[in-house]
């Protein structure tokens, strides 16, 4: 079962502000959001897991 989570919650889980968000996301390294209709999103809660995971995996290995 997949969980969408929304921009304050994505904000709290990586540390990011949402420009900062927007901008990897532009840069496309960040997980892409989704539409839940009209001006909503969110983001799969496994896809900022995942980004979090890979982003201290590379820090470990510096």
């Amino acid at each position: 079962m997949h969980k969408i989570i929304r921009l304050p919650a994505v904000k709290a889980a990586t540390g990011l502000a949402c420009s900062t968000i927007y901008k990897k996301m532009s840069e496309k390294t960040f997980p892409k959001q989704i539409s839940l209709g009209g001006r909503s999103v969110g983001w799969l809660e496994s896809d900022i897991q995942n980004w979090i995971e890979k982003q201290v995996s590379q820090s470990e290995q510096r």
